[in-house]
């Protein structure tokens, strides 16, 4: 089992950016950093994941999931 998330379709979707770079400037964080999380390569830490999900006016749960 391990955490899935859904930052490429909220990317995609709702802020309409096909550039990583942006969004992940919009998050505050490294396009390498970003990169991983939206691979599911890393997944941030909980107090990173609290503070985007505000920034994206989301819950964590939103974002992020177990996989099965």
């Amino acid at each position: 089992m391990g955490v899935g998330n859904k930052l490429k379709e909220i990317r995609l979707k709702e802020y309409m950016l096909d550039n990583k770079s942006e969004f992940a400037k919009i998050l505050d964080v490294s396009i390498q950093t970003y990169t991983k999380w939206e691979n599911g390569n890393t997944v941030p830490p909980i107090e990173r994941a609290l503070k985007i999900s505000e920034k994206l006016n989301r819950t964590i749960n939103d974002i992020w999931y177990l996989e099965k």
